[in-house]
């Protein structure tokens, strides 16, 4: 058992988005003091997040307690090793994508700049405290909260279309949170407990099979950020937002949030034998592969490269439903790998499709010949995103789908490993046309003049510069993490997190 120790570390870390926030409103008029407080905050946010994973690793939990609403409701934070690898991805891709925000936003002198800054900022202090969350309850609270604050997020552009994006958002995820809080309370009336144990706080004897099971329904349904199939169709539409804003959606916050509940739910409510007594593990699995063949399969169909990308998150979250579903060591530690070097990968072709657009305006991958010569570094990096997301060495992707392998394996099925190699070679089939129309084939002579070409590109230089190095570095973080799997503690977190669940 870890020791717990009371420190206010967790709070200071939160304490940051939350000033960082009032800071925005404050500064609201004087934008470069505005967005210098911004990258301060993530900043030193991170040098607190990060600084607990000695402590973590030294077989320590970081606890810190807010308010006893009744026995056994808490509102209380509680820093272990797997929630402590969602903040450190959070924490620091927040830095990368406040920079790439300053180019990105005033290269399209876009409106309400001050309100994305401060939606962002209550977006990512929602993240860290799901991350830190001891229990059901603070988990809930901010996980709705969560929901709330990107809202304006996704409807920026105030246009009909975002505010039909943002209802079927708000339709999506706010009908889930109901079900997300009677499973929270039926948790409760059942057990009496809430608090996230590694092993579980429900055994067979809290209730029959079928109730346990119809729990576990509750949970699913109310876990519909993790975006698998069929209650998907919000995050493709919510891609008109601005790109730095699906970048959140999809490597820093929201979807994130969506599976590391599932991994929370199952590995420390349910627990992972109750989980094997009651087969939750084959109708997740069954759930999860078919939402990453599926999902590969919508993607091959879009040419918009922003959807394209939308889909390819749907399929590749799963991978970590998939991992779970394994109830094995090597699928479980698959799984909270891939939460952090899918957040890396995944950004990365973010920030590239948007640095396209805004160079270029060009938004269908059919229009993007040539664009490769032109803008050498984007689509390099673009490249190297879209490898590792295929799992080929030597990058990110190919640690956590090892894993997943390895999991399949260990748990004797087979199948499941047909499913996750099926699903690799179609990843290849809708990022290759990508890579190959960038680099490979040549621009129409109707180009537009300023599509990028590169005196359209120099005049942009300074902005275009706050964009392209965020994206640089998150391409070469995707190469470093498949050598150094170490870097970020992210292996050794995700190792003890796996030693506390199978003893």
């Amino acid at each position: 058992m870890s020791a717990v120790i009371d420190s206010i570390r967790p709070l200071v870390a939160l304490a940051f988005p939350a000033i960082c926030a009032l800071w925005i409103f404050l500064f609201r008029r004087q934008p470069n003091l505005r967005e210098a407080g911004t990258i301060a905050a993530a900043c030193l946010q991170f040098a607190v997040v990060i600084s607990m994973a000695p402590i973590i690793l030294s077989k320590h939990v970081i606890r810190c307690h807010l308010i006893t609403i009744a026995p056994g409701i808490e509102l209380s934070y509680q820093v272990d090793a797997f929630g402590l690898l969602f903040a450190i991805t959070s924490s620091f891709l927040w830095i990368l994508v406040s920079l790439y925000s300053i180019g990105y936003m005033r290269s399209l002198k876009e409106h309400a700049q001050t309100r994305y800054y401060f939606m962002f900022a209550l977006a990512i202090f929602s993240a860290v405290s799901i991350a830190f969350s001891e229990n059901l309850v603070t988990f809930y609270i901010f996980y709705e909260a969560l929901t709330l604050s990107t809202y304006w997020l996704v409807a920026h552009h105030e246009d009909p279309e975002a505010f039909a994006a943002t209802r079927k958002y708000l339709a999506y995820l706010l009908t889930s949170g109901w079900f997300l809080f009677a499973a929270v309370v039926l948790t409760y009336a059942l057990s009496g407990k809430t608090e996230f144990t590694p092993g579980g706080i429900l055994t067979a004897d809290t209730a029959s099979g079928g109730t346990l099971v119809l729990l576990f329904a509750l949970f699913a349904l109310g876990s519909l950020k993790a975006a698998w199939m069929p209650f998907h169709a919000w995050l493709p539409s919510a891609m008109v937002a601005p790109t730095p804003v699906s970048s959140l959606l999809h490597a820093v916050a929201v979807v994130k949030a969506g599976v590391f509940g599932f991994v929370r739910i199952v590995c420390y409510i349910f627990g992972l034998d109750l989980s094997q007594t009651l087969g939750i593990g084959v109708m997740l699995g069954i759930v999860a592969s078919a939402t990453m063949i599926l999902g590969s399969f919508f993607a091959i169909g879009e040419d918009n490269l922003k959807r394209r990308l939308a889909f390819s998150t749907i399929s590749q979250l799963s991978y970590i439903l998939f991992g779970v579903a394994l109830l094995s060591p090597y699928g479980v530690k698959g799984a909270m790998v891939h939460i952090p070097f899918h957040g890396f990968m995944k950004i990365t072709l973010f920030l590239c499709a948007g640095a396209v657009m805004v160079a270029t305006g060009k938004k269908q991958i059919s229009q993007m010949a040539g664009i490769g010569r032109q803008m050498p570094i984007t689509m390099t990096a673009f490249t190297i995103g879209a490898v590792g997301m295929c799992g080929a060495p030597p990058l990110a992707g190919f640690i956590s789908k090892w894993f997943l392998c390895l999991g399949t394996i260990e748990a004797g099925s087979l199948i499941f490993l047909g499913v996750i190699l099926t699903s690799s070679l179609l990843d290849v089939i809708y990022f290759f046309p990508v890579v190959k129309t960038a680099f490979f084939e040549k621009p129409g002579k109707t180009a537009a003049a300023g599509d990028g070409n590169p005196a359209s590109l120099e005049k942009r230089k300074p902005l275009y510069l706050y964009m392209v190095v965020p994206l640089a570095v998150t391409a070469l973080f995707s190469v470093i993490f498949c050598f150094f799997p170490g870097a970020f503690y992210i292996l050794d977190l995700a190792e003890l997190a796996i030693n506390n669940l199978f003893p």
